[in-house]
């Protein structure tokens, strides 16, 4: 039915054609019928046959085929290892089969890859195992001394539960010259006995006869029964009862209540009196006759004693026995059918079910195999069966009442792991009966789907600095397969996580797919990358999918800002409310005639932050005068916050903080000194008190630490110069002298270091270096050549790049004096050494020492403040009167 439908849906034609093809193999599977017979009798074990040889299977396919068998009954089993058929009960053909004429037991047998069906039939061969049996244990007859010679007296049958010949029975009689036995033919084949009498009986010569009668069935070796006849000869009754027919019939339905009248038996005795009164009885009958039925002695009815089943027994078939008041007996046979009623159900037993199937089942496969029984017949037998549920399964049939499920179209685990059908079978009585069975069907996973991230791509926010281990992300990815499928492993698959050769940057745990840092982050090195994860499952053959992770290094403020100008204060990073150490800062001057708004100079910082972390802001901080500067909050320029008055110092000192806007905010100091001068002669002893007292901290310790060598030095110098002074001053001057005839100053050219600072200072200023002022003619000097300008920083600050600074000297021929040389001598040593060289000059020339004296003062000038001697460093004084 199932496969009509579909035929007549259009669009279903493909799994109608399916359908058929497979209905045509199952044919051909189910035409294939295996017979065997066997005796009954046979016991646990016996073999019945070699049923795997004969369903073309070998021993060694047999492990992954499946041998198995479906039946009722467990009467078979068959061998895993070699496929025989052997007896798993001993069988009695009389208790499974009664009286029929024939006994077999049909079951089917039924092999996996592929699922095939065989039909299995064994018969059941009748072995004579039974002796005929008399339902009395002795037959007693009452003779009137007045009948006559030929009169036949019917004989109890004996039952032979065998079957064919076993069951074909002979009688003997005792001899007896007054009676013999005779055979009656009856309907249906078998033969009654019956008594015959010989010879007139005379009661006063013999009252009573004793004789045996022996029932001896047809096997071989024969088996028989006997049963003895008590004959009591009587008077006065000569007519036994006559039945009104010999053979009565009745049909009667099935489920017939208790005590229902079945039929009505009549037999008439033509004696009077008690000799013409008749009782009924059931003659020689099986005992399931007289568990179903009943007979009414005095009336002859027979009822209903049981439940009548048509599956069961569809016709019985027994004899009834009349007997009068003088012991007369005649005997009928009755013959009741059992018309079947639609009283049972169809029956579902499910033979095989392949569960779980692969999610990848071709479409077709058989998942289940039915067998559907109803036990009624006829209309009431003939059942259809269909499938109730939604499931992508459907129910093909096949001869013999059995069924297979198959899928109908391609299954998927993610989409339904287990599916539940009802198979519903439903017979075509009046009215119909049905009954149903569920089948569950497990669907198993294929590793057919891959690892799918919840985000094709990440985006992660790390702030620097950061804890190595610190989470980074968590990625997840998802794989609808079940078991080792759908377990989920995290690897790296590349990307920019780390420069080749390096340590990476982050790692992934194989697990939980989080991602750690491996090493603290640094914002100003790496900013962003990206990172591919690739996420596998544990299948075979496995599934991956890529996800890209990127990450985005965020800026905490670390740095502190870093003032590129004015040098001095360059380097220096302090925290909040900390103040800077500096090196001797730069100075800067300012015409005292300045109005407010003069530039004075401009602080420049970087931050190696970004964003809020590196917008700086400038305040002024400190200054000798507070309200005579101002500092600009975003420009970092230094201007006159008025005009400069004269009651203001000639040095100022201002100091300005750089802060940034981080949280916490970190910043930087610049020191800028200003001496307030209308010109560079008016500025320079400023100037040079002011380096000298700037230089003296800084180089304390360094002072102290070349004392030592220092001493040494200058009392081999002062020797040394002692010696050539004293030669000098006998040879007349010296040749050093001869350079100031014509010039002022010495015309070799300015030396400038190659790389004097890291950076390039935003603004230059200028400074004049003069003589100092004599009182000599101005007529006495020649006009002085151009004068370079040079900055304050590279005037004054000497070796602030730390680079060895070469040379030239002052006069035209000398060597380049050694920097080391340059530095300042002891003081007693230097002054003496000035004072013999002015003396020195003024005897050679008569005029105020020019050129040696400007040499001297300049190599170690010495001024006294406050009854204290502060220097200034040789090598920067001389270095920048050589570049003048």
């Amino acid at each position: 039915m199932a496969l009509r439908r579909r035929q007549r849906r259009g669009p279903g034609g493909g799994r109608a054609l399916l359908g058929a093809v497979l209905l045509c193999v199952w044919w051909r599977a189910a035409a294939e019928r295996v017979r065997y017979a066997i005796p009954e009798e046979l016991g646990r074990g016996s073999l019945v046959g070699p049923l795997a040889r004969d369903l073309g299977l070998s021993a060694d396919e047999l492990p992954a085929r499946k041998l198995r068998l479906s039946e009722e009954k467990q009467y078979f089993t068959v061998n895993e290892e070699n496929g025989n058929l052997y007896v798993n009960e001993k069988l009695d053909r009389e208790e499974m089969c009664g009286d029929s004429a024939t006994c077999s037991v049909s079951f089917e047998a039924f092999v996996h890859n592929p699922l095939n069906v065989f039909h299995v039939e064994v018969a059941i061969e009748d072995v004579n195992d039974n002796s005929p049996v008399f339902s009395k244990s002795v037959m007693d007859l009452e003779i009137g001394e007045w009948t006559l010679p030929g009169a036949r007296f019917p004989l109890e049958t004996a039952r032979d539960t065998d079957a064919g010949s076993n069951s074909l029975l002979t009688y003997q009689l005792t001899s007896n010259p007054s009676f013999s036995l005779s055979m009656k033919e009856k309907p249906g084949g078998y033969k009654q006995p019956e008594l015959v009498l010989e010879r007139v009986l005379d009661r006063e010569k013999q009252s009573s006869f004793e004789l045996v009668l022996t029932a001896v069935d047809g096997g071989d070796p024969a088996r028989s029964g006997t049963v003895p006849i008590l004959i009591n000869v009587t008077d006065a009754n000569d007519n036994p009862p006559v039945f009104s027919k010999n053979v009565y019939e009745a049909r009667v339905a099935e489920n017939l209540p208790v005590g229902s009248l079945v039929l009505r038996v009549r037999a008439t005795d033509a004696d009077a009196g008690s000799h013409g009164r008749v009782s009924y009885s059931f003659g020689n009958v099986p005992d399931t006759v007289r568990a179903l039925f009943v007979i009414d002695s005095e009336s002859g009815e027979v009822r209903t004693a049981g439940a009548l089943d048509f599956e069961e027994k569809k016709k019985y078939v027994f004899g009834l026995e009349a007997r009068d008041g003088g012991g007369l007996t005649s005997h009928c046979e009755v013959q009741i059918d059992i018309t079947d009623e639609n009283d049972n159900a169809p029956e579902i037993t499910i033979l095989s079910l392949s569960s779980p199937v692969p999610e990848d089942a071709p479409t077709g496969t058989v998942v289940a195999l039915l067998k559907v029984r109803d036990r009624d017949s006829g209309e009431n037998g003939q059942v259809s069966c269909e499938l109730s549920g939604e499931a992508p399964l459907s129910i093909v049939a096949s001869p013999g009442g059995s069924y297979k499920v198959v899928t109908a179209s391609a299954l998927d685990r993610e989409q339904a792991a287990e599916h539940r059908v009802t198979v519903v079978a439903r017979d075509r009585g009046r009215p119909a009966l049905w009954s149903s069975a569920e089948l569950v069907l497990e669907v198993s996973d294929v590793n057919d789907n891959a690892p799918v991230f919840e985000e094709a791509a990440y985006s992660a926010y790390v702030a620097e600095n950061n804890a190595a281990g610190a989470l980074v992300l968590r990625v997840q990815a998802r794989d609808a397969d079940a078991g080792a499928n759908g377990r989920v492993s995290y690897w790296l698959a590349g990307g920019s996580a780390g420069a080749a050769g390096a340590a990476p940057l982050v790692s992934v745990e194989a697990r939980s797919g989080a991602l750690y840092a491996q090493r603290s982050l640094d914002y100003e090195q790496c900013r962003e990358f990206a990172v591919a994860v690739r996420a596998q499952d544990g299948g075979a053959p496995a599934r991956s999918s890529t996800a890209t992770v990127r990450v985005f290094v965020l800026d905490r403020n670390d740095n502190a800002p870093r003032v590129l100008w004015p040098a001095a204060g360059a380097g220096a990073a302090v925290a909040p409310g900390e103040a800077a150490g500096a090196a001797a800062p730069p100075f800067e001057v300012v015409p005292r005639s300045a109005e407010a708004g003069y530039l004075v100079a401009k602080v420049v910082a970087v931050d190696a932050d970004a964003g809020r972390n590196a917008w700086l802001s400038y305040e002024l901080v400190q200054a000798s005068e507070p309200a005579l500067f101002r500092v600009g909050l975003h420009s970092g320029e230094v201007r006159t916050a008025r005009a400069v008055s004269e009651r203001d110092a000639a040095k100022q000192r201002v100091v300005a903080v750089v802060k940034d806007h981080g949280q916490p905010a970190l910043s930087a100091t610049a020191t800028l000194h200003v001496v307030l001068a209308e010109s560079l002669q008016e500025a320079l002893p400023e100037l040079s008190e002011r380096a000298a007292g700037a230089e003296a901290p800084a180089a304390e310790l360094q002072f102290y630490l070349v004392l030592a060598l220092a001493l040494l030095s200058a009392l081999l110098v002062l020797s040394v110069a002692l010696a050539v002074l004293a030669r000098l001053r006998r040879a007349g001057p010296p040749a050093v002298l001869r350079c100031l005839g014509a010039q002022r100053f010495s015309v070799a050219g300015a030396a400038f270091p190659a790389d004097f600072c890291e950076g390039t200072l935003p603004y230059s200023y200028n400074l004049c270096v003069a003589a100092p002022a004599r009182a000599v003619p101005e007529a006495a000097w020649p006009p002085p050549p151009p004068v370079p300008v040079l900055s304050a920083e590279e005037l004054l600050a000497g070796d602030s790049c730390e680079k060895q600074i070469s040379s030239s000297s002052g006069v035209v021929g000398d060597p380049p004096a050694e920097p080391k040389a340059l530095q300042c001598r002891e003081e007693a040593a230097g002054a003496a050494v000035d004072r013999e060289e002015r003396e020195e000059a003024r005897s050679a020339t008569g005029s105020p020492a020019r050129c040696g004296s400007a040499l001297s003062l300049f190599r170690c000038v010495g001024r006294r403040r406050n009854g204290q001697r502060s220097s200034l460093p040789c090598g920067e004084v001389l270095n920048g009167v050589e570049r003048a």
